[in-house]
């Protein structure tokens, strides 16, 4: 690339994430054996170069800048290991030159994306010739990740005769190729010789630049000032840097493509007043590992590059001087994965795909294949047509799980810090990977280990995942427990991703600390807090957190919320959560007794407004229903700490009541007598006197519904209830039998087929028929034309007789 007018600088454009760029660059420093290496990257990152070329660091790695008060802004400059500008600062620092980077400060770059209203934001920014590199951003104002992230593509009027488009896309059309990624693979990426690159590159970006910034000045859009505010402040870096002493003939500026024809013109840079003018926001930056998964497409992160363990295959081969063997490498690869999942693959059919791929390359003219001629030969030679035998194998050769790593303490957050700290004491490092694993927990005490470090490890990692789940970090994911799960069991998935890193960083501004940041988050949702489901919630949490005033706090305001509600459904929620805690308080090795007054309290208040609250509709009646077994639940397990006789009394009451709900009046009739509370001879008289001629479907139905809903086998074993609801049945007319049948039909769908049988049987009995042969009848499938019949009849409004 030629040097700057009058200047003499030399200034290098690239793709940001280029194999070839990468190669090109480091043979041009060894060229022109600069003094200074300028790169685009922000300007107050600087002092971050030389932890990115620390030994220990491991690309891909990326550099993140966010505002130090709410709402968080994130910036993103990511970098892999054939990134040209991370060669570049790899060469300055062997060869012991000045290495900066001259871009629009972090501070100014997050209010300019927001200005120019675009989503983009990795910082890069540019309209450049690998436009379809996004950037990144996210916006946080309730210590949780926010991202929206968008793929700007310039539009231009088509000279062809077409409205609009992005100009990439046309572009690819032009050259013939089916996409632009592989139209600037075939003509840059294989292109091993400097100088036609680097001019090749120089011709393509000028003439991109006097294309878009035309349409762009017509559009008036915001796009093309947020690029000459960035030339102009890079432009006077650049100059500064000359001012310092550098020779411009001994300066090289590394930048994107885009921007190279504006960087060789050093005759207006950004002056003092308009420097002073540039928008800011306080921003403290860090640098975070990243992954290959990030940087690719499929993670729905447009990093510009949809293959980088590919391209990270390209550019060992350059630097072996064997490109050639990248077809080979490549084919191989996939052929090997497919074996390892049981699909054989010969080395002859390896042969022909690579044959085929050179053959398609030829097609285009092109000096070797590009990916997706690659892809089409395995397709068809190692897929044989069919995409989805090869498809898993190509996402590992083309994108790869490689995760990037940080020397230990490297530019470091207090809260990252704390997180490998934290991850070291519970042996969770080997976890730190982009491939998901599962951990089941033991929360009990391991007595077959020496220490109390160990002996509690399981349950110290229970503690801090609950604590990261709280701040919304999602290096762990907790699955739902089963029923017959122990209580003592925990299950979850540990995945390590970029957007972790980012939101680690992002809980800087809630706390020091994981468990600081998870304290001030608790405290704040307390504060917040207006309803006792919510409040007992948030006990909970405490409770799993470890959070012992957190939970005191959340005990005093579930008791303040609680003396002023009536909602028995939220009451019986707040009281089975507490009940759980109490009896389960030890596992955790907390003291859970002080919640015992607080339940004894809520019990009560349930109690007493049990029947207001049985006065309700079918909708009301169903989380009602829920509630009433979650309190008699806890009446069974804390019999000797809540009030259980009151409990029983209005049981009794809502029982006996004609104007409560039929189904909860059931219901309560079905509890009693299952804890034999009322007699054989009361529950006759109660059915007798609820299935007795006279009373509608709603009552009748309604409330054997509820009697059904508990204890089945003892209603089965009465043959007294089945005469009386048949009896029942046969006075009602056919419109009060229909409205019956919803009803009944709904309480035996939750019989198991066993009850089913057994009750098909009592019928024939009953009827004085054969009960295998009844019994068959009426467990066999439906006809098509009755099951329409019942489908029908569940939406039929009713209020219609």
């Amino acid at each position: 690339m030629k040097a700057a007018r009058g200047a003499g600088v030399h200034v290098f454009g690239v793709r940001h994430l280029s194999p070839a760029g990468a190669y090109h660059i480091a043979e041009y420093l060894e060229q022109v054996q600069p003094t200074a290496v300028l790169i685009e990257g922000p300007s107050d990152a600087t002092s971050e170069i030389m932890h990115l070329t620390n030994s220990s660091t491991k690309p891909p790695v990326a550099i993140l800048a966010f505002t130090e008060e709410l709402p968080v802004r994130t910036v993103l400059w990511p970098f892999a290991v054939y990134s040209p500008e991370y060669q570049a600062m790899h060469w300055a620092r062997q060869h012991g030159a000045y290495c900066a980077f001259i871009d629009l400060p972090s501070s100014s770059a997050v209010c300019l994306q927001d200005i120019r209203g675009i989503d983009a934001g990795d910082g890069y920014g540019d309209l450049e010739t690998d436009e379809d590199i996004e950037h990144e951003t996210s916006e946080k104002s309730d210590g949780k990740n926010d991202e929206d992230d968008g793929n700007e593509e310039q539009s231009i009027p088509d000279e062809f005769g077409r409205d609009g488009g992005s100009i990439y896309n046309r572009i690819a059309e032009i050259s013939g190729e089916a996409d632009y990624d592989t139209f600037w693979e075939r003509g840059f990426e294989h292109n091993l010789s400097p100088d036609a690159y680097r001019q090749t590159i120089l011709a393509y970006s000028s003439q991109m630049r006097e294309l878009t910034e035309e349409q762009e000045r017509k559009s008036q859009k915001l796009q093309y000032a947020y690029n000459a505010v960035r030339e102009a402040y890079m432009c006077r870096q650049i100059a500064e840097t000359i001012a310092a002493g550098h020779q411009p003939e001994k300066i090289v500026v590394v930048c994107g493509a885009y921007h190279a024809s504006a960087l060789t013109d050093l005759s207006a840079p950004m002056s003092d007043d308009e420097l002073k003018q540039l928008p800011s926001r306080k921003t403290k930056r860090t640098l975070m590992p990243y992954s290959y998964l990030k940087l690719s497409s499929l993670s729905g992160y447009g990093a510009g590059n949809i293959a980088p363990y590919y391209f990270e295959l390209m550019w060992g081969h350059m630097l072996q001087g064997t490109l050639g063997e990248l077809p080979h490498h490549y084919l191989s690869s996939v052929a090997g994965d497919l074996r390892k999942g049981g699909t054989h693959r010969s080395t002859a059919e390896v042969i022909e795909a690579v044959r085929l791929a050179e053959s398609l390359a030829a097609l285009h003219e092109g000096m070797a294949p590009t990916l997706r001629d690659l892809r089409d030969a395995a397709k068809t030679l190692l897929g044989r047509g069919d995409l989805s035998v090869i498809a898993e194998s190509l996402a590992r050769i083309e994108v790869g799980t490689a995760i990037g790593a940080l020397a230990e303490g490297v530019s470091q957050t207090p809260i990252q810090e704390d997180m490998n700290r934290q991850m070291k004491r519970l042996k969770l490092e080997k976890y730190k990977t982009a491939v998901a694993s599962d951990l089941v927990l033991d929360l009990r005490e391991n007595r077959r280990v020496s220490s109390e470090e160990a002996a509690y490890l399981d349950l110290n990692r229970s503690t801090w995942f609950h604590r990261l789940k709280l701040l919304g970090i999602h290096f762990v994911k907790e699955n739902g427990k089963s029923q017959d799960q122990a209580a003592w069991a925990e299950h979850w998935v540990i995945q390590w991703t970029p957007e972790v890193e980012i939101e680690v960083v992002e809980s800087t501004l809630l706390g020091e600390t994981v468990e600081t940041a998870a304290g001030f988050v608790l405290q704040q949702r307390l504060e917040n807090c207006v309803t006792i489901k919510e409040a007992s919630a948030l006990i909970t949490i405490a409770y799993e957190c470890g959070m012992i005033h957190q939970m005191e706090a959340g005990r005093k305001t579930l008791q303040r919320l609680a003396v002023e509600s009536q909602d028995v459904v939220q009451i019986a929620a707040a009281a089975r959560k507490l009940s759980e805690l109490i009896r389960f308080g030890g596992i955790r090795s907390m003291n859970t007794q002080p919640l015992l007054p607080l339940l004894q309290q809520l019990f009560m208040r349930a109690c007493l407004f049990l029947f207001d609250a049985s006065q309700c509709n079918d909708e009301v009646a169903q989380a009602m229903a829920a509630a009433i077994n979650e309190l008699n639940h806890i009446a069974s397990e804390h019999s000797e700490e809540v009030d259980e006789p009151l409990w029983i009394q209005e049981l009794g009451r809502l029982s006996d009541r004609d104007d409560a709900h039929p189904r909860l009046s059931g219901l309560a009739c079905a509890i009693l007598l299952e804890r034999g509370d009322i007699s054989a001879e009361q529950c006759a008289a109660e059915v007798s006197r609820r299935l007795s001629p006279g009373i509608s479907a709603d009552l009748g139905a309604g409330w054997f519904e509820g009697l059904a809903m508990r204890n089945r086998y003892a209603l089965i074993s009465r043959m007294s209830l089945w005469e009386q609801l048949n009896e029942y049945i046969c006075t009602l007319e056919d419109e009060e039998f229909l409205r019956a049948l919803v009803f009944l039909r709904r309480a035996f769908s939750v019989f198991s087929p066993k009850e089913k049988t057994m009750v098909a049987e009592l019928l024939g009995e009953l009827w004085g028929a054969d009960t295998e042969q009844v019994a068959e009848i009426l467990m066999d499938d439906l006809r098509e034309e009755e099951a329409q019949m019942l489908n029908e009849l569940n939406d039929f409004d009713f209020e219609d007789f």
